[in-house]
C-alpha cells in the first residue's frame, strides 16, 4: 500500500513491525466469498466489493485477512443487527490486513464485507494489465500468493472455499473466469454490462481467474465437457493445435482417475503478457500465448509437443492442485511434482512416436544435475515468506518430484499404482492432503514400504551415488552395491562426510537374464546374487560380463561402474539398452566427470560409440555435452582438433539424413537432423553446414521455400552465430512480421546467437526498449548471457542498466532466468563479481539461485583446469 493511498484514508493504520510468518490465525475460516469487480481499463484499477461467509471457531474481535496494494473504503462484519464496522490495520511486512471491531464475534457463522479500489498493475501479478493490438487486457495470476492484490483474502492454500465471480467490464468486452457464465446483463450505464459465473466448487484462492478483453475462442468438448481455447482476436485460429490436445488429454484423465473432470468446464486462454508458461487456475487455464497458439500448418514437432505437454501437465492439475491440494507450500510438489509425472501418460498413449520415455528420462537429468549441488534442497522445505515459496518453483518441486513418482511407480507397478492414487484422489477430493497422505495411500495399496522409501527422497537433499562392481562365484554373479551421496564437488565427493542414507528401489538387467530384477537397497551396503544361466543367445551358461542396474531408467540415483564393466557393455550399449537407459549412462558419465571421479578422455571414449544414435533425444545430451567440451575444455591449440573430431563423430549420420527434409521423413529423422546440424554447424564449425544454413536461411527470409519446422531453429542458431548485419537486420524484421508465436521468437531470440561484438550490443541495447514485454526480457538477455561470446559483454551491460531492467527482470522467475545463465562464466574474477554484485542487489526469490550459480562457476573453473590438459592428450592420441 502506497503512502499516498494512505494519506486519503485515515481508518487505515500502518504496522511497521518486521515480520515473517506471514501465516493467519486459524480461529476463523472462510466458507464462501461473493466477488464483484468492476473493471476500468482505460484507467488501470478496478472497484471490488466482496462477501465472505466465514465460520468464527473461537470468540474473537479481530479477523486477520491478506491484502497488499488494496485501498479499503469499508469493512464491516456480520448479519443483520448485529453487523459492526471494523477498523482495518495494514501490515506491509506481512501483507496483511487486521479487521477490529468493538463487540466480540460469537462462534458461528458470520460475514465480512469490504469495499475497496485496486490497482491493474505492470508486474504481471495479482490483477494485472495486458496489452496487445493497440487495446489492453485485463487477467490474473494469483499463485503463488498474489490473491491477495485481487481481494482481501485467506490467501493460503489450506483455506479452502467455493467463489462468486462478478465482473462489470465495457461493453465491447468479455470475460471469462472459473465458472460456466450464468448471465451477461446491459449495465450499469449505457457502456457497460455485467457478467455473472457459477459459484466455484471449493478451492484455494490462488486458483482464482479472470480474463477481461476482446478473448474469441475455437470450442470442442470431451467426454460431454465443453473446451474451449480462448485468445485475443488476431491470434483465434492459432488455437486449434491445442484443442486437439486439449480433448485427447481429458479423455484419458477421465479414463485413468476414478473421480472424474470435476469442474463441468474447461477454458484454456492465451494472454498476451503471462510471466510463467502457465498457470491451473481451476476451470479456467491461462498460457503465455508461445506456450499454446501455433500454426496447423507450419507448427514444429517441438511445437506441438511443448503445447501438448504444458497443456497434459495443467489439465493434470484439475486433480492434483486444484481438486486436492496440498496443506502448505512445503508440499508444492504434491501440485508440480504430480502433474509433471502425470502429464506424460496421456502424451505416450496418444503419440507413441514421440518418445515421451526419453522426454522423461531427460527431465530426470535436469533434476540430478541440479540436485548434484551443496546448495540444493530437499523436495520438502520450510518456507515462509512468498519469496521464499517463488523460490521453491524449481526443478526439485517439479522434475525431482515427478522422478521419485516413476519410481515408486515401477517399483510397485502401474497398475497397482494407479489404485494408491485414485485412493489418495478420493479420500482428499476438494480438500487438502500432505506428503505422509499419499505414500500412506500407496504403502496401503501396494503392500510395499513405500512409506519408508519417500521420506529418504523427500525429506533429504540430493540423492545416491550408487557404485556397481560384479564377480563370478561358483558360476553365479555377484553384484556389490555401495551408496552414498552424490555431489558436484569433487572435494565433498571424496570427503568422508557425503553421508545421507537412501532406501533405493533399483532393477537390475543383465545379458543372462530375460527380465530385469527388482529390489530395494536399503543400507550402505548390499550384494546381489544372479544365478547362473546360458548368455541370452548363445547356449552357454556363465556369468554375466555387465550388469546395469537402472533398467528402464525410472531409479533416481547415478552409477558408478567398474571400468571393465564399462568395457565389456560398450559393445552392446546400443541393443541392450533402451534409448532412455543409454541416456541414464551417458548422464551418468559426464556427472562422474563433474564430479572428478572420471576423466573427460572417458568420457569421449564412450561418446565415441553414439555417432550412429538412433534417438534424438538421446543424440541431443550427447552433442549438447560435446558442446560445453569445446566451449570450456579446449584451447586455440587444441579446438580444431576437436571439432575435426566431431565432424568425424557426426558426419556420416548427417550425410544419411541430409540438410533438406524429405517427403517421407518421420518426426525423429526430423528431430535428428535439427540435432546434427545444430551440432556440426555450432561445435564442429563445419563449414559447408554452415553455408548451407546460411543459404537456406536466406531462401527462407527472401520469400523462398520455408524452413523445415523441426530444423527451422537449428538452422537459424547456426546461421546467426556466423551472421553478419544483414542477417541480423533479416531477422530483426522476420520477428516483427511473423504471424505465429513461434515463429516470432525464432528470430527474436536468434538475436542473442551472433557472435560480433557490434551486433551482440546492438541486440543487448534492445532489451531497454518498449517493444520487449517484460514477459520476454529475462529469457531474450539470458539467451547473450550464456552465448560465451557474448557473456562477459552481456553481464557488463545488465549491470549498467540494473535499474532500468529492474521492471523486466522483477516478474516472476525473471531473476532466476538471469542468474541461471550467469553460470557460463568459468573464471573466478567474473565469479567473484557476480557475487558482490547479487549481494548488494538481493533477489529474494533467486537468492538460492546465486549460491547455484557460484558453484557451478567453481566446479567449472576445476574442470578446466583439471581436464583441459587431459583432452589435449587424448585429442593428440587419436
Amino acid at each position: 500500500m502506497g503512502a499516498r493511498a494512505l494519506a486519503a484514508l485515515p481508518l487505515l493504520v500502518l504496522l511497521a513491525v518486521p515480520s515473517f510468518a506471514q501465516r493467519l490465525p486459524t480461529t476463523v475460516r472462510p466458507d464462501h466469498y461473493d466477488l464483484t469487480f468492476a473493471v476500468d481499463l482505460a484507467r488501470a484499477r478496478f472497484e471490488g466489493t466482496e462477501t465472505i461467509h466465514v465460520q468464527v471457531d473461537e470468540p474473537t474481535t479481530r479477523v486477520v485477512l491478506h491484502a497488499v496494494e488494496i485501498e479499503f473504503h469499508e469493512a464491516t462484519i456480520g448479519t443483520g443487527a448485529a453487523r459492526q464496522k471494523a477498523r482495518v490495520s495494514l501490515d506491509q511486512a506481512d501483507q496483511t490486513a487486521t479487521l477490529t471491531v468493538p463487540r466480540t464475534l460469537a462462534r458461528g457463522p458470520t460475514e465480512i464485507r469490504i469495499t475497496y479500489t485496486g490497482i491493474l498493475n505492470d508486474a504481471l501479478r495479482g490483477f494485472y494489465l495486458s496489452r496487445a493490438g493497440g487495446r489492453r487486457y485485463a487477467v490474473t495470476q494469483l499463485e503463488s500468493t498474489d490473491a491477495r492484490r485481487a481481494f482481501p483474502c485467506f490467501d493460503e492454500p489450506a483455506f479452502k472455499a467455493t467463489f462468486a465471480v462478478t465482473l462489470v467490464v465495457d461493453r465491447g468486452d468479455t470475460a471469462i473466469s472459473n465458472g460456466t457464465l450464468l448471465s451477461d446483463t446491459p449495465g450499469p450505464g449505457a457502456a457497460r454490462h455485467t457478467l455473472k459465473f457459477a459459484t466455484s466448487p471449493k478451492m484455494s484462492s490462488y486458483l482464482v481467474a479472470m480474463a477481461v478483453g476482446d478473448f474469441q475462442c475455437v470450442e470442442g468438448a470431451a467426454d460431454a465437457v465443453p473446451i474451449r481455447v480462448c485468445a485475443t482476436p488476431d491470434k483465434k485460429d492459432l488455437g486449434y493445435i491445442a484443442l486437439e490436445a486439449a480433448q485427447q488429454i481429458l479423455k484419458f484423465y477421465n479414463g485413468y482417475y476414478a473421480v472424474k473432470y470435476p469442474f463441468g468446464k474447461l477454458d484454456v486462454v492465451a494472454v498476451p503478457d503471462f510471466a510463467a508458461g502457465a498457470m491451473e487456475n481451476t476451470a479456467a487455464i491461462f498460457f503465455r500465448e508461445t506456450d499454446l497458439l501455433a500454426d496447423s500448418k507450419t507448427a514444429s514437432l517441438s511445437t506441438r509437443k511443448n503445447i501438448a505437454s504444458i497443456l497434459a501437465h495443467e489439465i493434470a492439475h484439475q486433480w492434483f492442485g486444484d481438486l486436492v491440494t496440498m496443506k502448505w507450500w512445503d508440499d508444492l510438489w504434491l501440485n508440480e511434482g504430480f502433474a509433471t509425472w502425470m502429464a506424460n501418460r496421456p502424451l505416450a498413449a496418444w503419440k507413441p512416436e514421440w518418445n515421451v520415455a526419453v522426454d522423461e528420462g531427460l527431465e530426470n537429468q535436469t533434476a540430478l544435475n541440479l540436485d548434484s549441488m551443496k546448495s540444493t534442497r530437499p523436495i520438502r522445505s520450510i518456507v515462509k515468506t512468498p519469496a521464499q515459496i517463488e523460490e521453491t518453483f524449481d526443478a526439485i518441486a517439479y522434475e525431482k518430484g515427478a522422478a521419485v513418482l516413476r519410481m515408486i511407480e515401477s517399483y510397485v507397478g502401474a497398475e497397482t499404482f494407479r489404485k494408491g492414487v485414485n485412493v489418495y484422489l478420493q479420500k482428499h477430493a476438494y480438500g487438502n492432503a500432505t506428503s505422509e497422505d499419499f505414500w500412506t495411500a500407496i504403502a496401503a495399496t501396494s503392500g510395499k514400504p513405500v512409506d519408508r522409501i519417500m521420506p529418504t527422497f523427500l525429506n533429504q537433499p540430493g540423492f545416491p551415488l550408487v557404485e556397481v562392481s560384479l564377480a563370478c562365484t561358483g558360476g553365479r554373479t555377484r553384484i556389490s552395491l555401495t551408496q552414498k551421496r552424490f555431489f558436484l564437488d569433487p572435494a565433498l565427493m571424496k570427503g568422508a562426510g557425503s553421508g545421507g542414507r537412501w532406501q533405493v528401489p533399483l532393477c537390475v538387467k543383465t545379458p543372462n537374464q530375460a527380465m530385469a530384477t527388482c529390489h530395494a537397497m536399503t543400507d550402505a551396503t548390499d550384494t546381489l546374487w544372479i544365478d547362473g544361466a546360458p548368455l541370452l543367445g548363445s547356449g552357454q551358461a556363465g556369468c554375466a560380463p555387465w550388469a546395469f542396474i537402472n533398467a528402464g531408467a525410472q531409479g533416481y540415483f547415478r552409477t558408478s561402474y567398474q571400468p571393465e564393466l564399462i568395457r565389456a557393455l560398450a559393445p552392446n550399449v546400443a541393443s541392450a539398452l533402451t534409448a532412455p537407459e543409454r541416456l541414464s549412462l551417458a548422464g551418468d558419465a559426464w556427472a562422474l566427470v563433474l564430479a572428478g571421479r572420471h576423466t573427460v578422455a572417458d568420457y569421449m571414449i564412450l561418446a565415441s560409440g553414439f555417432g550412429k544414435e538412433p534417438t534424438s533425444g538421446v543424440l541431443s545430451q550427447i552433442t549438447k555435452r560435446l558442446g560445453f567440451i569445446r566451449d570450456y575444455l579446449t584451447t586455440s591449440a587444441t579446438r580444431p582438433r576437436y571439432e575435426a573430431f566431431t565432424r568425424t563423430l557426426l558426419g556420416p549420420l548427417f550425410d544419411d539424413l541430409g540438410l533438406a527434409a524429405s517427403i517421407g521423413d518421420t518426426d525423429e529423422r526430423r528431430a535428428l537432423r535439427a540435432s546434427l546440424i545444430g551440432a556440426l554447424g555450432t561445435t564442429g564449425n563445419d563449414p559447408d553446414v554452415i553455408a548451407s544454413a546460411r543459404a537456406t536461411l536466406d531462401r527462407a527470409l527472401g520469400g523462398g521455400e520455408p524452413l523445415d519446422p523441426t530444423a527451422a531453429r537449428a538452422i537459424v542458431r547456426v546461421a546467426a552465430e556466423h551472421g553478419d548485419t544483414a542477417l541480423y537486420e533479416a531477422l530483426s524484421a522476420a520477428a516483427e512480421r511473423a504471424t505465429s508465436p513461434e515463429e516470432r521468437y525464432r528470430y527474436l531470440y536468434a538475436l542473442a546467437d551472433f557472435k560480433d561484438p557490434a551486433l551482440v550490443q546492438r541486440g543487448l541495447e534492445y532489451s531497454l526498449s518498449a517493444d520487449l514485454r517484460s514477459q520476454d526480457a529475462p529469457k531474450y538477455l539470458a539467451g547473450f548471457l550464456a552465448n560465451p561470446a557474448g557473456t562477459r559483454r552481456a553481464w557488463t551491460f545488465v549491470k549498467q542498466h540494473w535499474t532500468e531492467l529492474q521492471p523486466k527482470i522483477a516478474i516472476s522467475f525473471g531473476g532466476v532466468r538471469i542468474v541461471e545463465a550467469l553460470g557460463s562464466f568459468c573464471d573466478a574474477r567474473s565469479r567473484d563479481d557476480v557475487k558482490t554484485f547479487f549481494a548488494a542487489n538481493k533477489l529474494g526469490s533467486a537468492s538460492q539461485k546465486v549460491d547455484q550459480t557460484i558453484e557451478r562457476i567453481n566446479n567449472c573453473i576445476d574442470l578446466r583446469e583439471k581436464q583441459t590438459p587431459i583432452l589435449a592428450r587424448w585429442l593428440a592420441g587419436r
